[in-house]
């Protein structure tokens, strides 16, 4: 849970901040596009509204400005085309000087960009005919890559610097929460350890005094005594399953033997109540974990499939291979559908309600404590209901199989 609380306040955090990157630097290349552009026309509005700006300095004259590279096309009345100014280019090839005419007559606007020749034009009206400037834009869009690189660079290092600041804050935000978590893990250790020893005398006194009869005060007190001992063992197992105590290391595990030995005490059971058990398990499955939590995963889902499976109704329970890493094992019931927000609910601790926790004896703590174990062993549960059939899926990787 803990580390769940860490990796949203990271995720939420780093999410407000690319956000801002993002936007901040958007924003600065908008800007310095928008500035290059529009400077890149005004000059070209100039020198076509002023030709005397296309005469050329002589060697020996100092440039008063840097000039962007352009030349300038001045059509006639009659349609012929002339070339002057700029001395950047090549204007002796009239074919290409018309071809640009004709591509801007073309063009609706009076500015625009000539993206096969990477020129921009700009188009004005003047009394000797129209007057059509073209510079070339390839240093604006160097430097509009240049600054697009540099905004990359500089937004991936903040992000990594961002990103190790967040870790950090979450780590010191969390420690209070850390710390209350824990001491409440090691109450409810600490107060079922202490309860356990007391239980054990009131069920063995009960015991002594019901002399045989299941009714009865005698039969009333062992009853809730029990009834208080599985609560206390089911409070124990959360404490251990949130890694309130030493845990076994983990071992391959025959995760088929193991379902099909966890299934026969349960025939009887089963049988008792009215209904029947169809297992069929997929043999030479194989899973990494520990054995002894594996187990109680199945006897918490044939515990709750028997609990609230209408009689007379068969209780399905299959294992098979989904992908080439990955197994299901489900147990499916008939019994009153359950709502979407209820398949959520039944996971949580202590939950109970009049169609779905309705069991004697029942407390809320074998799914939970399940959904804990599945977690542990890199797996996920969950349910599914329809049809009047409840489902409850456990998908868990499998080991050492292709």
């Amino acid at each position: 849970m803990l580390r769940k609380l860490r990796l949203k306040f990271v995720v939420i955090n780093m999410a407000i901040v690319t956000a801002m990157l993002c936007v901040i630097f958007g924003l600065i290349y908008h800007s310095t596009r928008v500035d290059l552009e529009q400077e890149n026309l005004n000059m070209m509005r100039a020198i076509a509204s002023f030709p005397a700006l296309d005469r050329p300095g002589r060697p020996d004259e100092p440039p008063e400005e840097v000039r962007l590279p352009y030349f300038t096309l001045q059509i006639g009345e009659d349609g012929t085309v002339s070339a002057f100014g700029g001395g950047y280019y090549d204007l002796s090839d009239t074919e290409f000087l018309q071809e640009l005419a004709d591509e801007v007559r073309r063009t609706p606007g009076d500015t625009g960009v000539l993206e096969d020749y990477n020129l921009r034009f700009c188009r004005v009206a003047t009394p000797l005919g129209e007057r059509l400037v073209f510079s070339d834009i390839s240093s604006e869009r160097a430097t509009l890559d240049g600054l697009l690189r540099t905004c990359l660079l500089i937004g991936l290092l903040s992000f990594g610097a961002f990103l190790i600041l967040s870790l950090l804050l979450a780590r010191w935000a969390v420690k209070p929460v850390e710390r209350a978590w824990r001491q409440q893990r090691q109450f409810v250790a600490d107060a079922s350890h202490e309860l356990k020893t007391p239980l054990a005398v009131i069920t063995t006194n009960a015991e002594l005094l019901q002399n045989g009869e299941e009714t009865g005060p005698a039969g009333h007190i062992l009853s809730t005594a029990r009834q208080m001992r599985t609560l206390v063992e089911g409070l124990l197992e959360l404490a251990r399953a949130d890694g309130g105590g030493a845990e076994a290391p983990m071992e391959r595990v025959d995760w088929s033997t193991l379902v099909e030995e966890a299934v026969l005490p349960f025939e009887p059971v089963f049988f008792e109540r009215g209904l029947a058990l169809s297992p069929r398990v997929q043999p030479g499955l194989a899973v990494w974990g520990r054995a002894g939590q594996l187990r109680q995963v199945v006897d918490v889902l044939l515990d709750n499939a028997q609990k609230y499976a209408l009689a007379p109704s068969t209780v399905y329970l299959h294992l098979d291979r989904t992908r080439h890493d990955r197994c299901l094992l489900m147990v499916e019931n008939r019994t009153d559908p359950l709502s979407p927000q209820e398949l959520e609910d039944i996971f949580k601790r202590f939950y109970r309600t009049d169609k779905a926790r309705g069991g004697e004896g029942s407390f809320g703590l074998g799914l939970p404590i399940a959904k804990q174990i599945v977690a542990a062993h890199r797996g996920r549960i969950w349910a599914e209901s329809r049809e009047g059939r409840v489902r409850l899926c456990v998908e868990l990787p499998l080991h050492g199989q292709r």
